[in-house]
């Protein structure tokens, strides 16, 4: 496995293996993860992983500073993965300068996600073009766990006719259901044990609860909810009578933590 931190020494090293499958991270690699890299493993004879954090997608307050980084530990779980590149630059070598050039999300990145946390997808679409741009992937495959962001991300590569393929992932949950994040480790032992209340509401939302009720659920339990929303899959338009092929997401905070899910139906 090649441990690369510049971009050149990346194009050479990708050149070298052939088409690749991209995961990008941020690090502090779980179950999640790994399900990823053995999706990307099924569609490219190699597999790159990325390991940054990008500030950018990262709003004033939020935990860029804290974020848990956990190199050693993520380098062992790729190498056990038979990972070939992973690909860990330094801010410095992404963002060399300020970034002034920055991609514009479509509308619907101003909602859900965006309503609570402006301008994080002008982050994400601008440092995922540029990883793009780096590695040159075939494919990169991108969790179901961040709906909105897998959808951001396929429009991008199709309407800038990215020469790649994205493919999605499962969310991979712990065994009482709730979702695997990297943000889990900030909760309390009291508060772990209520997270999963989260997919249980939104599994009620798929059932016919209100979105209003499934948030007076979790306001009843002390969460802070942010929404809980129905959508088409196809595009996260607001579901209307008759469809089908939806999606119920939610956000929420417990305590200090924000927590994100989402079920398809």
């Amino acid at each position: 496995m090649q441990i690369i931190s510049d971009i050149t020494a990346l194009r050479r090293a990708v050149t070298g293996v052939g088409p690749v499958a991209f995961v990008p991270t941020m690090g502090n690699l779980h179950e999640g993860h790994l399900s990823l890299v053995r999706i990307a493993r099924q569609h490219a004879r190699a597999v790159a992983v990325s390991i940054f954090v990008n500030r950018l997608q990262f709003q004033p307050g939020e935990d860029f500073e804290r974020y848990p980084r956990t190199f050693e530990r993520d380098r062992e779980l790729l190498a056990a993965e038979g990972v070939e590149i992973v690909f860990a630059p330094d801010e410095r070598v992404l963002y060399p300068v300020p970034q002034t050039y920055t991609v514009r999300p479509p509308p619907i990145a101003a909602e859900l996600e965006g309503k609570f946390r402006p301008g994080f997808f002008d982050g994400v679409v601008t440092v995922v073009l540029k990883l793009f741009n780096c590695v040159q992937p075939a494919v990169a495959v991108f969790g179901k766990k961040d709906y909105q962001q897998l959808m951001v991300v396929r429009g991008m590569v199709r309407q800038l006719d990215l020469p790649l393929v994205i493919v999605p992932g499962e969310t991979v949950r712990e065994p009482d259901g709730l979702a695997m994040s990297s943000r889990n480790v900030y909760l309390s032992v009291a508060e772990r044990a209520e997270a999963p209340r989260l997919c249980r509401v939104l599994i009620d939302v798929t059932r016919g609860m209100a979105p209003a009720d499934a948030m007076r659920e979790l306001e009843r339990a002390g969460w802070q909810p942010d929404y809980v929303e129905v959508r088409s899959r196809a595009d996260l338009a607001p579901a209307r009578p008759g469809d089908t092929d939806l999606v119920a997401l939610g956000a929420a905070r417990l305590g200090a933590t924000r927590l994100i899910d989402n079920v398809e139906f």
